[in-house]
């Protein structure tokens, strides 16, 4: 029997395997199904390479069926080996709780934990903590065959390079989550990325050894990739963190609009909950006026206001209109800041006032002729208001909060000028 959930991650291409595809069809048609994703806690925030697997289970809790949220303040203090080639770093216990608490913050953004069918937040901590080197060794580690631990990808992968006892015991410590989610919550289904399968077949075969037959089924997703073959949710910067603080919702929502054609729509049925109608729209409005970028303008605005609410929203697109518009007098010295983050950074000693010497000394213009040339056919702008006159001072009232002065020479190319 075909099963609208299944049906809808289908469409978007969120399937990429299933343990048992007509059991988790029959399951999900036949019950409330408790299912749950896990993330360690290996940073204070989430970046948008995590997202996915969250957003896939917040579809299941749109259908009806129970989340389990995992945060892993116990495997966090481990590593996971699968993705890596090389060891990971270990991280203090008190570094470990404060990313709990960082990440736990975050998954408010994303699931409903009041409802009915809320979510609900677990910390593997908990039960792996309890857990003698004894207990481990005589209740689980019996169960588990060193020949079929070394056919796991994410274990064979480290081989060549080296691999720890540490992180070689991680899928291990995983397949026991599974194990108690199933006995404590009656907990069926997990979910994971790609790289996660090696891991979710573990907790299933471990249940299988030492419960006997259990109902228990693995689901992943697809690796996010990009069209042109780079890593998604990296930019020049680094990582788009789901923490404002990291990533201003500005800079969060400009990586979204910068989406190309070719990812656009893939990432519309990825991120968004966006009906299958309204995306078919949107690849309509691509096809025919891409120059509009209504699939982007969609895109952008949704996945900023599902992480940060409509009030980051409005200040993001307010921010964005201001910048290509060129109204920087609409704008505070910190969304300044954020907007002009990313463009060339010059120094200026605070002796240099003449306009023709600031932009010469800076680079903006290469020559005192060109200087006086681009003045004079208007191509100067200080702090957003055009300069035409080559003989006007710099002075305190262009200085933004005595810090900086933005400088625009033409259409687009901007300069921040700092003071020393």
């Amino acid at each position: 029997m075909a099963n609208a959930l299944i049906d809808d991650l289908t469409w978007r291409g969120l399937i990429y395997q299933q343990t048992d595809e007509s059991g988790i069809d029959t399951l999900l048609n036949k019950e409330q199904v408790t299912l749950y994703c896990g993330a360690d806690p290996t940073a204070d925030s989430l970046h948008i390479g995590h997202l996915l697997p969250f957003l896939t289970l917040r579809r299941f809790q749109e259908h009806g069926h129970r989340p389990l949220v995992l945060i892993g303040g116990g495997t966090g203090m481990i590593g996971d080996p699968s993705g890596k080639s090389e060891e990971r770093t270990l991280q203090t216990e008190e570094q470990v709780e404060l990313n709990v608490a960082g990440i736990s913050k975050q998954m408010h953004s994303i699931f409903e934990f009041d409802t009915e069918q809320g979510a609900k937040l677990v910390n593997n901590k908990d039960w792996l903590s309890q857990i003698s080197l004894i207990d481990f060794l005589r209740d689980y580690g019996k169960h588990v065959g060193v020949n079929y631990m070394l056919g796991k990808d994410s274990i064979q992968t480290r081989l060549e390079h080296g691999i720890s006892y540490t992180e070689f015991t991680y899928t291990i410590l995983q397949a026991i989550d599974f194990g108690y989610l199933n006995r404590n919550y009656n907990c069926k289904v997990q979910v994971g990325g790609s790289d996660q399968w090696g891991n979710i077949t573990s907790g299933i075969e471990l249940m299988r050894r030492m419960y006997g037959q259990t109902e228990a089924y693995g689901l992943t997703i697809p690796l996010v990739v990009k069209s042109d073959g780079k890593k998604f949710g990296k930019t020049e910067g680094g990582a788009v963190w789901l923490d404002p603080e990291k990533t201003s919702p500005y800079e969060f929502y400009q990586f979204w609009i910068n989406t190309t054609d070719d990812d656009v729509i893939k990432f519309l049925k990825y991120f968004t909950f966006l009906s299958k109608e309204e995306i078919e729209q949107l690849e309509q409005s691509l096809s025919e006026a891409p120059h509009l970028r209504e699939a982007q303008k969609a895109l952008a605005e949704n996945v900023t206001r599902f992480i940060h609410g409509q009030d980051a929203l409005d200040d993001a697109i307010r921010i964005s209109q201001a910048l290509f518009s060129g109204d920087l007098q609409s704008l505070s010295a910190n969304e300044l800041k954020e907007g002009f983050k990313d463009v060339p950074q010059v120094t200026l000693n605070n002796d240099t006032t003449n306009i023709v010497d600031v932009i010469v000394e800076t680079g903006i213009s290469s020559s005192k002729r060109q200087a006086r040339e681009d003045i004079n056919n208007g191509a100067i702008y200080i702090n957003g208001l055009r300069q035409q006159d080559t003989t006007y001072e710099l002075s305190a009232t262009d200085k933004i909060e005595n810090e900086f002065t933005i400088i625009r020479r033409g259409k687009k190319k901007y300069f921040m000028v700092n003071y020393q």
